[in-house]
């Protein structure tokens, strides 16, 4: 068995995903042709082109033009099979699926059939593809406060079933202007029961990772590769085993890293940090949770056990039960 044969082989959990940066070239086509005139390309050439991004500002461009196409809780459903038929094909046990729910709110779904259609996909996910899913809801943090009430009404007041945590992403740099509204909507989000999951250290320094630990509560921190940079907050992560969900091709095409061989996965768990691979917005990076994993081998020399122990990092650092981390934890080791 090839290093390539295994890691196609090995189950894998999927932590770090957002729904409409799930959306497989097919899927996204079915959308654009469902609802034409948003700006979205109809031929598959022209949405590839699409996706080819010099920086976060045009990726963040596209995400917009495409997250524009969710009109319907049709099409929610339809992000969420399609996702977990594409992580199917990848061995994918599990997936934390990142939801926006401010974004469905400003083009006038409702929040009970948002809600809905989550519960309906989640359901086909499990019948259908044999992947279980998990929902995190995320505020949008150049929004603001507006963006964090929307966000924690939906999860507190008509919340999927498997809602599981609650997030934070967009652009860092704007987080300052709303602190006290997104330290307020994460208290209640985790006084609820809802993991803390916020994004930080992606395109800030560790300042954002900072507040990320002490004001938002945060379990685990989507990308945080800046920590690196102040040892205080590596010893801080470390020491209180807080994970990391890493996504390299994504930091290289959205202009965080210059390139994948300068990614600083190797460094994080050269310091003993508790990392995830993550796929993020995959088909608009041109990737896979596999390729992550083909990644973390070809270009860094991770070896079967190293790559089955991320694998076995994804099933801990989730919210799955403990019974299921038991069962997923044990295919790995068996395949290992």
């Amino acid at each position: 068995m090839t290093i390539h044969d295994f890691i196609d082989a090995l189950p894998k959990a999927e932590l770090h995903v957002h729904l409409v940066g799930s959306a497989s070239v097919p899927t996204v086509l079915e959308l654009s042709r469902r609802h034409p005139g948003g700006g979205v390309p109809t031929t598959e050439e022209e949405l590839r082109a699409f996706y080819r991004f010099r920086d976060f500002g045009e990726f963040a461009v596209a995400y917009q033009a495409v997250n524009a196409l969710v009109r319907e809780p049709e099409d929610v459903a339809t992000l969420v099979t399609g996702l977990a038929r594409d992580l199917a094909a990848q061995n994918g046990r599990y997936a934390e699926v990142t939801v926006t729910p401010y974004a469905h709110h400003v083009v006038g779904m409702p929040a009970g059939e948002v809600t809905e259609a989550l519960d309906l996909a989640a359901r086909r996910s499990l019948d259908e593809h044999g992947v279980r899913v998990g929902y995190i809801f995320d505020i949008p943090g150049e929004y603001g406060a507006e963006a964090a009430r929307v966000t924690l009404d939906h999860a507190l007041q008509e919340p999927p079933q498997a809602l599981v945590a609650f997030g934070l992403a967009g652009i860092e740099q704007e987080r300052v202007h709303h602190r006290d509204a997104f330290r307020d909507a994460f208290r209640a989000a985790t006084a609820a029961g809802l993991r803390s999951v916020p994004h930080a250290g992606e395109m800030t320094g560790p300042e954002t990772i900072w507040e990320a630990v002490d004001h938002l509560g945060a379990e685990r921190i989507g990308h945080g590769i800046s920590c690196l940079d102040d040892p205080r907050l590596v010893d801080r992560l470390r020491d209180e085993r807080i994970w990391l969900d890493v996504c390299p091709t994504s930091n290289v095409r959205t202009g965080q890293v210059a390139r994948i061989e300068d990614h600083p996965l190797p460094r994080l768990l050269a310091e003993g940090l508790s990392v995830t691979l993550g796929s993020d917005d995959p088909p608009m990076f041109a990737t896979t949770l596999t390729n992550e994993y083909r990644v973390a081998a070809d270009v860094f020399g991770l070896d079967r056990p190293a790559l089955a122990a991320l694998a076995r990092n994804a099933v801990t650092a989730s919210c799955l039960d403990p019974a299921a981390k038991r069962s997923l934890a044990a295919e790995i080791d068996a395949l290992l």
